[in-house]
């Protein structure tokens, strides 16, 4: 595989594929999440909600957000139960 590009390297008219992971597409949006630790019940539901998939799950099982793909939407923002997560300007 080659090695993760800017999103600006696409041609005109191609599609970016998260899941190969060949495009860094993060630098579309303003905000990214920021996830109190101390908070977080690893409910996972950010994880599992995430539209780009960028939210992973480590070993311990608590959420560790890639930022090179993250868009900012904030919907794990609005879906965290506990409110363990935030949005902040990058």
């Amino acid at each position: 595989m080659s090695k993760a590009r800017t999103w600006k390297e696409l041609p005109k008219g191609a599609v970016s594929y998260r899941s190969s992971r060949d495009y860094k597409t993060g630098d579309w949006g303003v905000d990214a999440p920021r996830i109190d630790q101390a908070k977080c019940v690893k409910c996972n539901l950010c994880h599992m909600l995430c539209p780009e998939g960028c939210i992973a799950v480590r070993e311990d099982g608590s959420p560790e957000p890639d930022l090179d793909y993250c868009k900012g939407c904030g919907i794990c923002a609005k879906e965290c139960p506990v409110k363990a997560i935030e949005m902040v300007r990058k």
